[in-house]
């Protein structure tokens, strides 16, 4: 499965068209590409030609089908039944800009097997200054509300509930402000405020030494002098700020991140690993599943070496985001009796885009 990242106002017909392309290159089951009127999620499905008695979930019927072989649906997806899309509601969080983010959920059947697949996309960081306010921030409320939103629509009891993955840009953020406070333990803090305002338009944090710049932040600048601490190790010592998928512990797990940070990575193709100053780094991309994915995921007797959660392409220009790859190897045998071999691919940066 190949989740699209959003395709936006600017670049929509370009996208499309690149997709159009894209589709005839591979062997192709479904593909789901969304119209700017509705929201900016996509799904490619391959499905292998060895798997038989594949079912695709019709939500209209509340039943299953079979899978006819080559579907593609491009442009708007009202009116196509084997999926559900909901952008969220605008009453979300009336001070902020309402936007087009939202979900889009498939089910399926293999093997006797049933599953659920959930592309998201949640509301990301607007302001660097806002961010690092409070911890959480406001930001992270907004997410917290919003993945609720989701898992609580595809566990309702308008269908049954069945086990399920969760994939996308999630745009989970550090808690920027603990980060901070961290990254500036050695240094002299001091904010610059607007003229005639009590608004804070920067926050700089200079070495006490030698009055050098460690962290400059404005709205959309975050420019710290040792970036290299998001890349040695994985980040691996900046997982501990990263906090905002252990509220869903309750329902949902992952597994364990062995990548950096996924975003915002340099657009420039001769810096693929250097991270852009215009945000804190930071694992947006995720693959997220609940208890009962997890458990057939790692049943069977490969052990847990076998389910591969990680980045592809990483010294390579991927875009701003690199994409997440999860898949589950097995060997013949453990296919069959679990009854699914899974991968997953999110292509967030596959097509270029004006907005986060």
């Amino acid at each position: 499965m190949v989740h699209l990242g959003p395709l936006l106002n600017s670049t929509l017909e370009a996208n499309l068209c690149i997709c159009s392309i894209f589709l005839l290159l591979g062997s192709l089951n479904e593909v789901a590409i969304k119209n700017a009127e509705i929201k900016a999620l996509g799904s490619m499905y391959f499905i292998h030609k060895s798997l038989k008695n594949i079912r695709q979930y019709d939500f209209s019927v509340k039943d299953f089908k079979a899978v006819p072989g080559l579907d593609k649906f491009v442009g708007s997806l009202d009116g196509v039944t084997t999926m559900e899309k909901e952008k969220f509601p605008k009453n979300f969080w009336p001070d902020f800009k309402w936007s087009r983010k939202g979900f889009m959920r498939t089910r399926w059947i293999i093997h006797d097997r049933g599953l659920d697949l959930v592309n998201v996309h949640l509301f990301h960081d607007a302001s660097n200054l806002i961010a690092c306010k409070t911890s959480p921030s406001v930001y992270s409320a907004n997410r917290k509300n919003a993945l609720r939103h989701v898992i609580n629509r595809i566990s309702d009891n308008c269908h049954n509930t069945t086990p399920f993955f969760l994939f996308g840009d999630f745009n989970f953020r550090l808690d920027t402000l603990s980060l901070v406070q961290h990254l500036s333990t050695s240094a002299e803090v001091q904010t610059v405020k607007k003229d005639r305002s009590n608004e804070v338009q920067k926050i700089i944090c200079e070495e006490k030494a030698d009055r050098q710049v460690l962290l400059l932040i404005e709205d959309k600048l975050f420019a710290y002098l040792h970036q290299a601490v998001f890349r040695d190790d994985n980040g691996r010592a900046l997982l501990k700020y990263d906090k905002e998928v252990t509220a869903f512990h309750d329902v949902v797990r992952e597994e364990e991140i062995t990548f950096p940070p996924s975003y915002p990575y340099s657009e420039e193709y001769t810096k693929p690993t250097q991270y852009m100053n215009t945000r804190c780094p930071a694992w947006c991309d995720r693959i997220l599943m609940s208890h009962a994915a997890q458990q057939f995921i790692h049943s069977g007797a490969d052990g847990e070496k076998s389910v591969v959660y990680d980045t592809v392409g990483p010294n390579v220009c991927m875009g701003d985001h690199k994409v997440e790859t999860f898949s589950r190897n097995m060997n013949a045998a453990v296919a069959h009796r679990v009854g699914i071999n899974v991968s997953f691919c999110l292509l967030n940066s596959l097509f270029s885009y004006s907005s986060h």
